[in-house]
């Protein structure tokens, strides 16, 4: 692709993002490694970049984008700013059908519009390239540690969206004195590896699953839980990682052990809605359920954890549910309430430190493709529609437009 005009538009959706997809410096970049590649950014007084460390880059500020030929951008563009016949990438939520993005699907094929998702740039073995994982993991780790000091009456930290940057934050770190509790976090991608740093950072001892269920310890320790450790198959045979992900409804859960064991969750793991849940309503209104506070990165609404019932936000971050009545109260209302910490945004708490990741993800492992020859297919694979269709890969979305699914 020469002669191409990449464009980096303002973010629109509300609640406010102050991320961005390329950092000013890696603007700049863009146009030194690509010849006949040029960048331009739509004035914005919400990035976490300010428009004159773009403009300092050699950066043109424009809030005219028609003339771009590829936008930028990190989430979901409102329908009215959507530019017919462009080419966009941004995180377009619609590959699960999500009803709240229906019009916006919609929006995109009556403009013929080309909508390159990131969730869906993946390299051969199927892995994301792209991503905010990491520091989802982050500051998902440490705001369920903020949230058990602060339930507890612990000590307090400052929130993370008011430090500057991770260092700043990381400072903070000095701060956590915890009792010998067990802390369960599950995953093995990004998020947990995110989530991992923070609590290491903290001075927490990481312990085997089998010695988290089994023995005591005089200081505060986790565990990290992959999918092997709480799920096993209905007929007796082994657990097999692929065959998990093939055949989820071919097992069950048996996580609750862990939650018997736990005084806090912080929950990384990607879940399928054909697998099995973590635990029930029911199982946490049993008086050997341990857990009191749930740092839910995942934040899948009546998911895998009966108790997110609804996203928190950067503002509001935690409210408790009771497990009897099946409510949400306000946080720390109870001693019998879980306190819930659901943002479902995080990287946005630390947004100069997200983009840069993010950034140079996205000048290397994307940008070869996308201005160059696509001879692996990965930006064809990441194309929900284009020329007013659904490419061929996203054609079951086809029913999702129509209201019919």
């Amino acid at each position: 692709m020469n002669s191409t005009t990449i464009g980096l538009i303002k973010e629109g959706k509300v609640p406010v993002d102050k991320r961005v997809p390329v950092t000013p410096a890696q603007a700049a970049l863009i146009k030194e490694k690509f010849a006949g590649t040029a960048v331009i950014a739509a004035p914005s007084p919400i990035r976490c970049y300010t428009d004159a460390e773009y403009v300092q880059q050699g950066i043109a500020m424009d809030a005219d984008m028609t003339q771009a030929d590829i936008l930028l951008g990190v989430k979901e563009v409102p329908l009215d700013e959507l530019i017919p016949d462009k080419t966009y990438l941004f995180f377009s939520h619609t590959i699960k059908k999500q009803p709240y993005n229906r019009n916006l699907l919609r929006r995109v094929l009556a403009n013929r519009i080309t909508l390159i998702d990131y969730e869906c740039l993946l390299d051969s073995s199927g892995a994301r390239i792209v991503a905010f994982g990491r520091y989802a993991g982050i500051v998902g780790a440490y705001n369920g540690i903020l949230t058990y000091g602060q339930k507890h009456k612990l000590f307090n930290l400052r929130r993370a969206h008011e430090c500057f940057d991770l260092a700043d934050m990381q400072t903070e770190y000095a701060k956590v004195k915890l009792p010998a509790i067990k802390i369960a976090l599950t995953g093995s991608g990004r998020v947990a590896k995110g989530a991992i740093e923070v609590l290491q950072g903290m001075g927490i001892e990481q312990v085997s699953p089998a010695d988290f269920l089994h023995k005591s310890f005089d200081q505060a320790v986790f565990a990290q839980l992959k999918s092997q450790d709480y799920h096993e198959r209905t007929d007796g045979q082994p657990y097999g990682r692929d065959d998990f992900y093939n055949n989820p409804t071919a097992y069950k859960g048996n996580f609750l052990p862990y939650a018997q064991a736990a005084h806090l969750l912080i929950a990384g793991a990607y879940w399928n809605p054909a697998a099995p849940v973590l635990f029930t309503r029911q199982e946490m209104t049993q008086p050997d359920f341990n857990i009191d506070v749930i740092a839910d990165i995942t934040c899948d609404i009546e998911g895998s954890i009966p108790s997110t019932k609804k996203p928190s936000t950067i503002e509001d971050p935690v409210y408790d549910f009771n497990p009897d009545t099946n409510l949400v109260a306000p946080a720390y209302s109870g001693s019998q309430h879980v306190s819930v910490m659901a943002v479902d945004n995080l990287p946005c708490e630390l947004p100069r430190d997200a983009s840069n990741d993010f950034g140079e993800e996205l000048l290397n492992n994307v940008l070869p493709h996308l201005l160059g020859n696509d001879t692996e297919g990965i930006i064809k694979n990441a194309t929900i529609a284009a020329n007013g269709k659904l490419t061929p890969r996203y054609a079951y979305l086809e029913d999702y437009v129509k209201g019919q699914d």
